[in-house]
This record gives C-alpha cells, structure tokens and sequence, in this order.
C-alpha cells in the first residue's frame, strides 16, 4: 500500500486564550507531536469577531442544537427547565464562545494523520472539563464544569477547540488559513513508521 492511497484527514485546532495566558502551549503540543499527530500549519493572532462569527455557525438549526445540549446539562443539574427556549440558550452559548475566543490571542493550527479528527478530539476529552477522561487534556489541566460557567454566565474553558468531523475541518480551516498556509510538503518520523510499508 502507498502512503497516498491511505485515507489521511485533516483538523483544526484552536488553543484558546487561557491556553496562552497560563503559559501551558508547549505542554499542548507535545501530546499531540508524541501522539504521532504532524503539524502543517500553526499561526498567533488575535481572532476578531468577525471569524469567531463566522466560526461558530449563526444558524437556527445549530443553535437550537447548542441549546438543546445545554438543557440536557440543566436538567440533569436538576434545573427548571420548563421555560427553557433551546433557540435563545443558543445565542446565549455562541455569543459567550465569540467572547471567549477573541479575549486574548489563540494559536490556529491544521493536524494531518489517520483518523486525526476522532485521534485530537479523544485527546481533548470532554467539552465539560471535569467530566473528561482520566489522562486528557482537559482533565489534565482544567477543573471547569458547565454548571460553573452557567453559575457564572461564561463559556466553558474548554481550553481548545477540535473539529468534530471531517466536513466541519474543511470549513473550519478556510476560516483560518489559506491552501498555501498549508505545509504538508515535509515527512515526519511518526509518518516512515505508520505509513510506509516495509
């Protein structure tokens, strides 16, 4: 088998502002570089408000999608939710993750590798931090939970984003970088030994 004919999947990762602010990026990439997982684009920048917007669909059909995952939280934290409107609790979600988002510089970055979308967001763990997997990232180094974000009207800090599925990578990444931002021209050590046969 050739390494072209191996079905190799692309993401987007997003190092969030707290990220950067506790000065924890190095340990960052280091799970995914030890994973096998290769780097071929990375930029520091400021997000506006504008790509955040663009980044987290204004769309009816998601938003009420956001909110109904919200409910299913609330009622299980044992939550009236007997007004509870799934579009409006939406909005609320996404114009928290804007300000989430553009509250500081983040770091952009395309992964390339087998199965990467489900390998970096098995990595990650759970969007609520403290229900994540023993040894993830997010359990590592965040005591976050929804219910502690919702007491406090903010976004959860999931600390990175990840796309959840191949189609959301494509979109994501033209939000973020240019084809020729794309630096996939150079092999890895972790490539010769996964994907080169023998």
């Amino acid at each position: 088998m050739n390494k072209k004919d191996i079905n190799i999947e692309k993401t987007l990762v997003l190092i969030k502002p707290d990220v950067l602010q506790r000065q924890i990026v190095g340990e960052i990439f280091s799970r995914f570089e030890r994973k096998g997982i290769k780097i071929v684009a990375m930029r520091m920048l400021n997000a506006t408000k504008e790509q955040v917007g663009e980044h987290y669909i204004d769309d009816p059909a998601y938003l009420i999608e956001t909110g109904e995952k919200a409910k299913k939280g609330a009622e299980a934290r044992g939550e009236d939710v007997s007004d509870w409107n799934s579009l409006e609790r939406g909005k609320i979600v996404r114009q928290r993750n804007i300000d989430y988002l553009t509250s500081g510089p983040i770091i952009a970055m395309v992964l390339e590798g087998f199965g990467v979308v489900a390998q970096v967001r098995k990595i990650l763990g759970s969007a609520s931090p403290a229900d994540s997997d023993l040894g993830t990232i997010r359990d590592d180094y965040s005591l976050d939970t929804y219910a502690l974000a919702d007491y406090i009207s903010r976004s959860t800090r999931t600390m990175l984003h990840a796309s959840d599925s191949v189609e959301n990578a494509e979109r994501e990444i033209k939000i973020w970088f240019k084809d020729k931002d794309i630096c996939n021209n150079y092999e890895t050590a972790a490539e010769k030994i996964f994907y080169d046969s023998i």
